[in-house]
C-alpha cells in the first residue's frame, strides 16, 4: 500500500532547485557587497593620500586591501593597506613610493598598528637628494651595487687630483649615511691607509663618512631604517608610527640632531 503523504521526487527536485537559486543569490549579493566595499574604501584612501601629501589630483595612486574586506569592516579594522605611487615628493626626496599599514581603524579616529614604507630613487633623483650635503660632488654619483661611487678632487699645491670613491649607503639614527669602502687613484685601487700616507690630512675630504638628515622635512612618524642599492636604484626604507593617523605631533615635521 502506497503512502499518499510522501513527497514526490518532482517536489523534492523543486525544493532543491529553489535552495540552489537562493544560495547563488546570497553568494552573488555577498560578492557584490565585497566589491562595492573594496571600491569605496580604496577610493577613500586614495583621496586622503592625495589630500594629505598634497599630490596632484590626477596622481596615479594604487590602493590594495589585503584579505576579505567585509569581515574587517565589521571588526572595525583593516588588516593590511598597501599604497603605491610613482614620482612622489616627500620633503627632499622624490621617488617611487610603497607604503604598507596594518591594523588601520575604519573610523579613522584611532592609531594603526604600524607600518613600513620604501622610496625607490633612480640615479638622477639620488643626485638631487645628495646635493644637499655641503660641498659633496653629487653630480658624479653613480650606482654600483651594493655601493655608490663618486669622484672628488684632492687639492695638492693648487692642483686637483681626482680620486674615485666607493661608499656603502646606510642609516643611523634616522640619517642617511655614506661610508667609504674603497678608492681609485690613477686607475688603481688603493686602501684608506695608502691614500692617507700619500696625501696626509688632505685626504680627509674623501676618507670621512658623510651623513644627511632630512627628518626635519618629513612627518615625525617616519624613521629611516635602511638605505640599499638595488640594481640601478637606491631604496630608502622607513618605519611608520601607527599614531600618524590621529596624532598631530607625528603628522608634523620631525627634527634633526
Amino acid at each position: 500500500m502506497t503512502d499518499a503523504t510522501a513527497p514526490t521526487p518532482r517536489k523534492n527536485g523543486r525544493w532543491i532547485a529553489i535552495l540552489i537559486v537562493v544560495v547563488i543569490l546570497v553568494a552573488g549579493a555577498a560578492v557584490a557587497a565585497e566589491f562595492i566595499a573594496r571600491s569605496v574604501i580604496s577610493n577613500t584612501v586614495r583621496s586622503l593620500v592625495v589630500e594629505k601629501i598634497g599630490l596632484p589630483d590626477d596622481q596615479n595612486v594604487d590602493v590594495e586591501l589585503g584579505g576579505v574586506v567585509l569581515p574587517q569592516l565589521l571588526a572595525g579594522r583593516l588588516d593590511d593597506v598597501t599604497i603605491t605611487s610613482d614620482d612622489v615628493t616627500l620633503g627632499p626626496i622624490t621617488g617611487d613610493v610603497r607604503a604598507e599599514m596594518t591594523g588601520v581603524p575604519v573610523s579613522g579616529g584611532g592609531a594603526a598598528d604600524g607600518g613600513t614604507a620604501s622610496i625607490r630613487l633612480d640615479e638622477q633623483q639620488l643626485r638631487t637628494l645628495l646635493a644637499q650635503i655641503p660641498d659633496f660632488p653629487s653630480g658624479t654619483v653613480a650606482m654600483a651595487a651594493p655601493d655608490l661611487t663618486f669622484t672628488n678632487e684632492l687639492s695638492v699645491f693648487g692642483v686637483g687630483i681626482p680620486v674615485g670613491v666607493s661608499v656603502t649607503p646606510g642609516a643611523s639614527n634616522g640619517d642617511l649615511t655614506l661610508t667609504p669602502t674603497g678608492f681609485q687613484l690613477g686607475g688603481n685601487s688603493i686602501d684608506a691607509d695608502t691614500l692617507r700616507a700619500q696625501f696626509g690630512g688632505v685626504a680627509d675630504v674623501v676618507l670621512r663618512s658623510q651623513s644627511l638628515c632630512f627628518a626635519d622635512r618629513l612627518p615625525a612618524a617616519l624613521t629611516l631604517t635602511s638605505a640599499t642599492v638595488q640594481g640601478q636604484n637606491l631604496v630608502a626604507s622607513f618605519d611608520i608610527d601607527g599614531g600618524v593617523l590621529n596624532d598631530p605631533a607625528l603628522q608634523r615635521d620631525g627634527s634633526c640632531g
